[in-house]
């Protein structure tokens, strides 16, 4: 394992690097650290040679003034032009978890040539309208407020995030906006693109605000299909925590992806 710290303006970026393969970066997603997706990544490891990193506010990052979408995709940036400068020749996997999957859809239309492939798990979905209402603001405030007091008493650091409920909110809401618009980034990318989804997003449920969500969650995915029907998805029958609860079946499936190096159809208890 290498570990390393990039030095983006303000932030510093803890990074970790071990495996053999071809490389593959993942990207975790708001309120989710490097050491969160631990299990993801030790089981990829064994095929790739895998980076992980926490964005800013989470984990061992530093914190910061700005948790804008745009900061927060500077950091993905920042990581994944390090890995060129040390690796030129090979561009990486580029695997996104929630927001990190939207990161990695917004930096791969602007750097088409850096990635061999995506993966994106449970995000960058074209959501036909958004999922924050007025209606919801305030159990979604509250849930924040509990989540982000959780978190920041957090004992251990690699698992902090030190982001207020009103800054988790405000980016929440930013995102909405940002996936109205996402099928443009998608119809400048030319890469195999592979998604893995939660059947059930926002829990089990068929109810109130989860049975919403969950329809508009679908609903997103179909209008991508539609609008790009070459992206293969796979759906796993889990709510939005998957990379957690399902590592081993994510890793598989990231090996099956098209264009994938590594060794394919290997199981993940050899």
């Amino acid at each position: 394992m290498q570990n390393f710290t990039i030095h983006h303006r303000d932030v510093r970026i803890p990074v970790s690097r071990g495996g053999s393969g071809q490389p593959l970066v993942l990207c975790p997603g708001l309120n989710s650290t490097q050491a969160d997706l631990h299990e993801l990544a030790e089981l990829l490891r064994r095929d790739y040679d895998v980076v992980t990193f926490d964005l800013r506010g989470h984990g061992l990052a530093s914190p910061a003034e700005d948790y804008s979408f745009d900061a927060l995709l500077g950091d993905l940036t920042a990581v994944m032009l390090e890995l060129g400068r040390r690796d030129p020749p090979a561009a990486p996997v580029l695997v996104g978890y929630s927001l990190g999957a939207d990161l990695a859809v917004h930096f791969a239309s602007e750097h088409r040539d850096t990635v061999a492939s995506l993966v994106l798990i449970d995000g960058a979905n074209p959501v036909p309208e958004p999922l924050i209402t007025e209606a919801l603001l305030p159990e979604f405030r509250l849930m924040w407020e509990d989540m982000a007091a959780q978190q920041i008493s957090e004992k251990d650091a690699s698992r902090q995030v030190l982001l207020t409920a009103q800054e988790i909110l405000d980016l929440n809401i930013e995102i909405d906006v940002i996936r109205s618009g996402i099928l443009d980034r998608y119809r400048r990318i030319a890469l195999p693109t592979t998604m893995i989804m939660s059947t059930s997003m926002a829990g089990a449920g068929n109810e109130g605000p989860a049975e919403r969500l969950n329809r508009i969650w679908c609903a997103g995915v179909e209008r991508l299909l539609r609008d790009q029907p070459h992206i293969v998805t796979s759906w796993i029958d889990a709510d939005h925590a998957l990379p957690f609860t399902h590592a081993r079946e994510i890793a598989q499936l990231i090996r099956n992806t098209p264009g994938a190096a590594g060794r394919a159809g290997l199981s993940d208890g050899r």
